[in-house]
């Protein structure tokens, strides 16, 4: 799982653009998961619906940058939201993990990921994977 370092700082939204001294939670699931929500939420129509992402190799795993206070609400079976206190994870703009890299890099007017749309995202990669698990 990735581990980034807890810094002090202002809050965003998912609507907020998230530069690199915007605060953020961190919600990481397993690769295969999460490269199929990052599939689901490219393909829609909203090209902002997916915000920075990061891999951890060493874990196999992905992390979505949400709002700070996400992790107050987040119960996606699979999934863990690092819980900030209202402190933020802050968006660094090298991965924070030793062993990790960018999957889709932060920038300057890219917002974080809104929660609900990757909730939405990750329980159809779910049934996705699933279907595809039963069919073998």
């Amino acid at each position: 799982m990735l581990h980034p370092v807890r810094e002090t700082g202002s809050r965003t939204t998912a609507t907020t653009p998230a530069p690199a001294d915007r605060p953020v939670d961190l919600v990481t699931v397993p690769a295969r998961q999460g490269l199929e929500a990052v599939d689901i939420l490219r393909r829609g129509g909203d090209q902002e619906a997916v915000g920075p992402v990061l891999h951890d190799g060493a874990c196999d795993t992905l992390g979505f940058l949400v709002p700070p206070g996400t992790a107050d609400g987040w119960d996606v079976p699979g999934s863990a939201c690092t819980r900030t206190d209202g402190r933020g994870l802050r968006i660094p703009a090298e991965p924070p993990v030793s062993g990790s890299g960018w999957l889709l890099p932060p920038a300057e007017d890219a917002p974080v990921t809104d929660p609900a749309v990757l909730r939405a995202a990750l329980d159809q990669a779910a049934r996705l994977i699933e279907a595809a698990d039963s069919c073998r």
